[in-house]
C-alpha cells in the first residue's frame, strides 16, 4: 500500500482532531484512529469511529445507569456468560465503522455479510485507480480435489509465473482499454472524442481491481463476520482483512475479544447425534459410522474435531 503526500497530510489532521466527550471511549483504540492497516499489495483497513466499549455491553445487560463499580473479574464473567449462552443484545450496543480498500471479488463476498451499513466508492462518478490485486507466490494455488470452495497445492515453476504474467497483462491492458473508453484526462475529454459514460466504461475492468467502503456494525454481527471470515478454512484474501480487524476489536473491547475467541472463534459445535456418539465412546464403546447415525461427510469432520482422523 502505497500512500501520497496528500494521504499522509489527510491522515495526520484527522489524527490531529480532538473533542472533549463524556462518552466512554478506549486509549488503545483512539490511538488506531484513521491510521490505515495494510492488507494484500494495495489494501488497508482502519477504524474511522466507534461507540461503547465492554462497560457498555455490561451496561445493557445489567439495565444500569452507569458503568458501576463491580469489579473487572466480574464485568468479564458476565461478558463469557453472555457469549456462552448466545445472549447477543448486548453485544449490539456497541458499534464501529472501518475504512475499508479492498479487491472487487473480496467484496463481492464481503457484501454477502448484510447486517451493515455499506456505502462504497462509486465507479459511476469517480474514475476507478489503476491499482489491482496480484496474489503472492505462495497464495497462487490450484483447485481443490475435494472441496470446491478451496484450494489445493501451490502452483510453481513456469505455470506460476504464466499465471502471474496473465493476470497482471489483463489488468494492465483492460485498465488502458477502460482510460480510452473514458476519453478525459480528469474531467475534460480529449482528442475530440466524446468518451463513453463512467458507468458503462468501468465494466470492462477485472475483478481484482480495488474499491474502496465505509462499513459500519454492531459488534454482535462483527463477531458473527469474523467467526466466517478469520477462520482457518476462510479464503485467504479475505481472512487477512478479518485478521487485521480482529486484532482492532481486541484493542477495543478486550473482555469481549477473549470471550468470542474461546467460545466461538476457537470452539466447535457438537450436533445431538454427536453428543450420543462421543457419550458412548466415552463409556468405552466402539462407534463405527455406519452405527453412528451420521454421513460419511459428518463422521469425517467429527472425528476431525476429536483428533481420530485415521492416517492418510
Amino acid at each position: 500500500m502505497i500512500l501520497t503526500e496528500t494521504d499522509h497530510a489527510a491522515l495526520e489532521a484527522a489524527r490531529a482532531q480532538s473533542e472533549p466527550t463524556r462518552r466512554a471511549t478506549v486509549p488503545a483504540l483512539e490511538a488506531m484512529l484513521y491510521q490505515p492497516v495494510p492488507v494484500l499489495d494495495h489494501g488497508f483497513v482502519r477504524v474511522i469511529d466507534y461507540m461503547g466499549d465492554d462497560s457498555a455491553v455490561v451496561q445493557a445487560a445489567r439495565v444500569s445507569y452507569g458503568r458501576g463499580t463491580r469489579k473487572i473479574s466480574e464485568d468479564a464473567g458476565l461478558i463469557r456468560y453472555l457469549m456462552r449462552h448466545r445472549h447477543s443484545t448486548p453485544f449490539e450496543m456497541c458499534e464501529i465503522k472501518f475504512h475499508v480498500k479492498l479487491p472487487i471479488f473480496v467484496a463481492r463476498q464481503w457484501i454477502r455479510h448484510r447486517t451493515a451499513s455499506v456505502n462504497e466508492y462509486s465507479a459511476r462518478y469517480s474514475v476507478m485507480d489503476r491499482e489491482f490485486y496480484i496474489p503472492a507466490p505462495d497464495q497462487l494455488a490450484a483447485q481443490s480435489v475435494n472441496n470446491r470452495q478451496g484450494r489445493g497445492t501451490v502452483l510453481e515453476g513456469d505455470e506460476a509465473q504464466t499465471v502471474l504474467a496473465l493476470l497482471r497483462d489483463d489488468a494492465e491492458r483492460n485498465y488502458t482499454h477502460y482510460e480510452y473508453m473514458l476519453n478525459e484526462t480528469d474531467t475534460e475529454p480529449t482528442n475530440g472524442r466524446q468518451g463513453l459514460a463512467r458507468e458503462l466504461a468501468r465494466m470492462n475492468l477485472t475483478l481484482n481491481y480495488y474499491t474502496q467502503w465505509y462499513w459500519k456494525i454492531n459488534l454482535h454481527n462483527l463477531f458473527h463476520f469474523l467467526s466466517l471470515r478469520a477462520d482457518p478454512h476462510a479464503q485467504h484474501e479475505i481472512r487477512v482483512y478479518a485478521d487485521a480487524m480482529l486484532d482492532m476489536v481486541r484493542a477495543w473491547v478486550p473482555l469481549s475479544a477473549a470471550a468470542f475467541e474461546d467460545y466461538r472463534l476457537g470452539a466447535v459445535s457438537f450436533s445431538a447425534q454427536m453428543l450420543v456418539v462421543l457419550r458412548l465412546m466415552l463409556a468405552g464403546e466402539a462407534v463405527t459410522q455406519a452405527e453412528s447415525g451420521l454421513s460419511k461427510r459428518e463422521w469425517t469432520e467429527f472425528m476431525a474435531v476429536l483428533g481420530r482422523l485415521p492416517p492418510g
